[in-house]
């Protein structure tokens, strides 16, 4: 097997684009278009393996640079050794190249010397060349007869300097040596007033200078800056050394150091920087407070009140938008201590009319990455499925094969149009009178094996483990207890069909919100003439349900129960118990009142966010209990209205 990398795609290219575009090669094994974990969205690049590695070094010869949905394809052979490609040998650097020169101009001028592993250049984010790039070849040979020959060409106008890579450590190294030998000399702070010749005399002293320079702006006025090269590399030293923080005649400070390369000032600047955010994360770590679900009325000096208990408080601020609070703020103690005695104690205490919530303070970058941890923990399957179908065209005729095998689900007509609206618990089949039911082709048509159950003769107690095995049961139902797997001619109301007789289902009604049990008079008890009579009773040529099974029909059917295991909240993710419990204590009443916030706004619009807040103190057991008993959540919540009404009336 032959692998070509194919780099610089579009964010659009596909699997079965490239397909279309190497299959005029030769035999391709397969293709992959290489994606983002969460988002899917490609990361320009891609990788197809040829049958024949014939095919693949004339794909790689004929078809580099080709164009593909407006981007030129950057094609070379796959290295899977990581040191190959890090050693930096055969590796060269050119700079000053031309904005015009792109990867193909750069290829066709170095392919003379050799085959060329890699070719690039570097590029900003409007696409446009930065004037740099590199070449990798094959041999060091290679490398090193290109670098005599091209280093100081004219490319397209431009002199071209041509060198051996050097890595970013080894570049580090080089500079903080050569930074030891200096001549030239960056003085800032100098009067307005002073001139090229007053700055010589000014540095005449510490040694012979070879040129003085004050920089001025466009309307001739003086910058506040200049330059000073010196000779010998002692004699720059020592008038930093002598100069650097002196007073100037009008006052001012002189700042007096080695002159830096703009690059080298920016790359000086950037590690300060993060120097300072690592001291200042580590001075906020386990002192800074987030508070959220802040009252209107609290501002700076009430939000220290509050929390003043606790400790020393070195700052309290209300985040404000146009003089609006925006219902969240910090409060930073002077030790760890004193914080977490104030998560514990003000974490979901009620100040004005909303509970508070109180943690630590997270940097935007943890919370993120926190969030998205949470994130991927949720979706377990598709991150299994996310390491990406290969498209094998020999194996499956131009289709898409995943990696991971695909469950295969049947629906009727009538069951497609209700996927959507109906609840994500699991649910049992129905089967009506008179509805046709298909399946894929090439299955056997599951609906159609139930209808005919009933016209078959008594099953022998050893078989009705394989008739059970026919029952379509969603995946995610709840286990059948022994109890039940043991009940004698018990039958699942939605898995045989009975002609002329109710269907019930499972003993519940749907609404989009939850599932309430069928009064009396809808239950399975009731019968009308002609239909199934339950509980027991029976009559000539109609089936017996729940313990009486008629000659001719299933018996030791297995009953599917729906499941009760987890909390649906429409348009938010089921919720179970055992979820609740991974989950960590501060998301806990974020998941629990992200499903009674839609709940309480149906009952007390304006009062939703109130109410939800006062709710969230109950115990989390209790919570759950409310999603799953609609009557309980609305005794609370008339509680809470109640408990708001009286406040509100003193």
């Amino acid at each position: 097997m032959a692998s070509l990398y194919v780099g610089d795609l579009h964010s659009d290219v596909t699997e079965a684009m490239l397909f279309e575009k190497f299959s005029t090669v030769g035999a391709i094994l397969s293709i992959r278009v290489c994606r983002h974990v969460i988002t899917r969205s490609s990361l320009g690049y891609a990788y197809v393996n040829f049958q024949n590695i014939a095919d693949a070094e004339r794909a790689l010869d004929t078809m580099n640079f080709d164009i593909l949905k407006g981007h030129p394809m950057r094609i070379m052979w796959s290295q899977r050794d990581p040191s190959l490609r890090k050693s930096g040998v055969g590796n060269v650097f050119i700079k000053n190249l031309d904005r015009s020169i792109d990867n193909k101009a750069m290829y066709d001028t170095f392919s003379a010397f050799g085959n060329i592993l890699s070719c690039k250049v570097a590029q900003d984010e409007t696409g446009n060349s930065k004037g740099y790039g590199f070449v990798h070849f094959e041999t060091k040979q290679s490398a090193t007869q290109s670098i005599e020959k091209v280093n100081g060409m004219l490319l397209n106008g431009k002199k071209v300097f041509v060198g051996r890579f050097v890595g970013r450590n080894d570049r580090e190294k080089e500079l903080g040596q050569r930074a030891k030998l200096y001549t030239n000399v960056y003085i800032k702070n100098i009067d307005e007033n002073v001139n090229e010749k007053e700055l010589f005399e000014m540095f005449k002293k510490y040694g012979t200078i070879t040129s003085c320079k004050v920089m001025f702006k466009d309307d001739g006025s003086s910058r506040g800056f200049g330059f000073v090269a010196f000779e010998d590399p002692k004699e720059a030293e020592k008038a930093v050394t002598e100069l650097h923080g002196k007073k100037s005649p009008e006052g001012k400070t002189y700042y007096v150091n080695r002159a830096q390369k703009k690059t080298e000032r920016q790359q000086e600047l950037k590690r300060k920087f993060e120097q300072y955010k690592i001291e200042r994360i580590n001075r906020y770590q386990g002192v800074n407070l987030y508070v959220k679900n802040l009252d209107d009325t609290i501002d700076d000096e009430r939000l220290r009140r509050e929390f003043s208990a606790f400790g020393t408080i070195k700052s309290a601020k209300v985040m404000m938008d146009d003089g609006r609070s925006k219902g969240f703020g910090f409060v930073y103690f002077s030790s760890p201590e004193e914080a977490t005695k104030a998560v514990t104690d003000m974490n979901g205490r009620i100040v004005g009319t909303k509970p508070l919530y109180v943690t630590l303070a997270q940097r935007k970058k943890d919370r993120k990455a926190h969030l998205d941890s949470q994130y991927s923990q949720r979706n377990t399957n598709m991150r299994m499925q996310s390491i990406g179908p290969i498209y094998q065209p020999g194996a499956s005729n131009g289709y898409f094969v995943p990696t991971i095998p695909q469950p295969q689900y049947f629906y009727g007509p009538t069951q497609m149009t209700q996927i959507r609206s109906q609840p994500r618990w699991a649910f049992q089949s129905q089967v009506r009178a008179g509805t046709p039911q298909t399946a894929a082709p090439g299955y056997p048509n599951m609906a159609t094996q139930h209808q005919n159950i009933g016209a078959r003769a008594p099953v022998p107690a050893g078989q009705q483990a394989a008739l059970a095995r026919n029952v379509m049961v969603d995946t995610n139902a709840r286990p059948i207890s022994t109890a039940q797997q043991k009940m004698p001619g018990a039958v699942s109301a939605g898995s045989v069909h009975v002609p002329g007789a109710r269907d019930t289902g499972s003993g519940y009604k749907y609404t989009p919100n939850m599932r309430n049990p069928l009064s009396q008079d809808q239950g399975i008890g009731q019968a009308q003439p002609g239909q199934a009579q339950g509980m027991g009773q029976s009559q000539p040529g109609q089936a017996q349900g729940m313990g009486q099974a008629q000659s001719g029909q299933a018996q030791g059917m297995e009953q599917v129960q729906p499941d009760k295991a987890a909390v649906h909240v429409y348009g938010q993710e089921p919720l179970t118990a055992t979820m609740l419990a991974t989950a960590k204590p501060e998301d806990q009443k974020q998941m629990l009142g992200e499903r009674l916030f839609p709940l309480i706004e149906r009952m007390y619009p304006e009062l939703t966010g109130k109410i939800t807040g006062m709710l969230l103190e109950i115990d989390n057991s209790d919570l759950l209990h409310m999603l799953e008993h609609h009557e309980s959540l609305k005794n609370q919540v008339e509680k809470a209205v109640a408990m708001l009404q009286a406040h509100q009336a003193q």
